[in-house]
């Protein structure tokens, strides 16, 4: 007697096989029978014509507060995943000291967290006994190390500075994190360089050796734009001076100035892999990016932190500086960049519009008008931007090694998640993969596509026991119909769920059944 049994279903095993007609039987936790024959079961899921699949991986996932907001993740178990990835670009949700701290206490006061917490294991502590909806993983955010050691400030490094950074990453990796992440355009990332990012990394070897565990080094990179061949050549760098598999996040040509650097960037990658570094990378099946507004404001202005540069932003003389750097950007660019979230409710009419629209309705230029934006906001206005090239995002989830990651927060359908105008990737970018991509336009096989969101991201992140259709693995399992399978969600309609998903177990529960969520918390923190 088992309590679930999937029989008659197509079951991808999730390492580029084809499917099988199997029967899949689930007690408690995990998968135990796989095979031809029948047995008893509480209940019987019919999968005729539906394929069957271990739950789907984000890779690069930001849903360190919206989980402990929230915890259902109803954005995230529509598209069929089951684990994300957290703690990316640089920002997780531990360690949290000194300035990194008192920034990130204000955050979460306006989001409405009440918890309080320093170090990774009270945060995950905290997390899995509110409840969680899907298995979640983090890495430690390298700009939680540095602004808890030495703020926000443009200063280098000093060897005392960097013991106090070791140690606080090595506790991170001694309480779960599974790895070291960086964004190398956010402060304070960016005031940090390569030698920095080794020196913390070559730490990471001792616990290896002394648990067996797999890490991973991950970086939004220095630039995915003008300097992007530069930024590629500096991961990779970081991967073969330390021995670190190196992970690039959301791998993309920003601007149409460097489209045409697609084919250089894929060979820099290739060359490496090739000379035996480990390199693998994330993508999300869209060419519009999502971040902070103010990312686009040159890196002097992040000096100091939040304070700081909103004092510069006031500033006359710094601001016409500020203005400056940005004025030769034509109008063709702001009409691309999308306010996505803001959180005075008196601006609210902006969520949704562009830079460029929002600046005709005041009458100022596009500049004044990103300026006052991010000023009166205090620089936590979130924008989408429309910067990418459709034949490149082809190529690059073409590549073998280049797993899918929505780059997205655990947002739900209703509740205090359930606001602005967020990018459609967290509703859509995993039935948009398979449905548009895979099945519409045959990028690549149905097998592969599997591969790609299940065992290899399983692999790269070391997560035990799961991506793999397997007896004794836990039973994170996406049953769906592949005709069906499609992303509805859009810029100006977010909170619309995906089609063709039908049923979600997370660790044995249903989470989506005949595509209802059920609220169900069965997720795990996982170590």
């Amino acid at each position: 007697m088992v309590d679930y049994l999937i029989k008659n279903g197509l079951v991808f095993n999730g390492i580029n096989a084809k499917p099988i007609r199997q029967n899949i039987g689930i007690s408690n936790e995990r998968i135990v029978f796989i095979g031809d024959s029948e047995v008893s079961a509480n209940e019987v899921i019919d999968a005729e014509n539906l394929y069957v699949a271990p739950g789907f991986i984000d890779v690069h996932a930001h849903s360190e507060f919206t989980l402990l907001l929230d915890g259902r993740a109803e954005g995230k178990l529509s598209q069929g995943i089951t684990t994300e990835v957290n703690g990316n670009c640089g920002l997780s949700a531990a360690p949290l000291y000194g300035k990194a701290l008192e920034h990130r206490q204000q955050e979460l006061q306006q989001l409405g967290i009440t918890e309080t917490w320093q170090d990774l294991h009270e945060y995950l502590n905290i997390l899995q006994n509110k409840g969680i909806a899907l298995n979640t993983i983090t890495l430690c955010g390298h700009g939680n190390l540095r602004a808890s050691v030495l703020g926000y400030a443009n200063i280098p490094c000093e060897e005392y500075m960097l013991e106090r950074m070791k140690r606080l990453f090595s506790e991170s990796l001694n309480q779960g994190a599974c790895g070291l992440s960086t964004g190398l355009i956010y402060p304070p990332g960016i005031f940090s360089d390569a030698k920095e990012i080794k020196a913390l990394l070559g730490i990471v070897s001792t616990f290896k050796k002394a648990n067996g565990r797999k890490f991973v080094y991950t970086s939004h990179m220095r630039s995915e734009g003008d300097a992007l061949l530069e930024a590629i050549e500096e991961t990779i760098e970081v991967g073969r001076a330390t021995g670190m598999h190196v992970h690039i996040s959301h791998l993309k040509t920003s601007g149409e100035e460097n489209w045409h650097k697609i084919d250089k960037a894929i060979e820099l990658i290739e060359e490496a892999r090739n000379s035996g570094i480990q390199v693998t990378c994330d993508c999300y099946p869209y060419i519009a990016s999502s971040t902070d507004l103010d990312s686009i404001l040159p890196a002097w202005v992040f000096e100091g932190g939040l304070k700081e540069e909103i004092k510069r932003l006031r500033d006359p003389q710094k601001s016409r500086m500020i203005k400056s750097a940005l004025s030769s950007k034509p109008n063709k660019y702001w009409q691309n960049v999308y306010v996505s979230s803001v959180f005075k409710a008196k601006n609210k009419w902006m969520e949704g519009e562009s830079i460029f629209d929002i600046s005709l309705r005041t009458g100022k230029n596009p500049v004044d008008t990103m300026i006052d934006i991010v000023i009166e906001e205090e620089a936590k206005t979130g924008a989408i931007f429309f910067t990418m090239n459709e034949d490149n995002l082809r190529r690059i989830l073409r590549l073998p090694y280049v797993m899918i990651g929505s780059d997205s927060s655990a947002r739900n359908f209703s509740g205090p998640t359930c606001k602005g105008k967020p990018h459609p990737r967290g509703f859509g970018t995993f039935p948009r993969f398979l449905g548009f991509y895979v099945r519409d336009e045959n990028l690549i096989t149905l097998p592969e596509a599997i591969r790609r969101i299940t065992s290899l991201p399983a692999e790269t992140f070391g997560i035990r026991e799961r991506g793999v259709l397997k007896e004794n693995f836990f039973a994170d399992i996406v049953i769906f119909d592949y005709n069906l399978i499609k992303d509805r969600a859009s810029y100006k309609e977010p909170f619309t769920k995906s089609e063709g998903i039908k049923f979600v177990f997370v660790n044995g529960s249903l989470a989506v059944r005949d595509g209802i969520l059920t609220s169900a918390l069965a997720g795990k923190v996982l170590f």
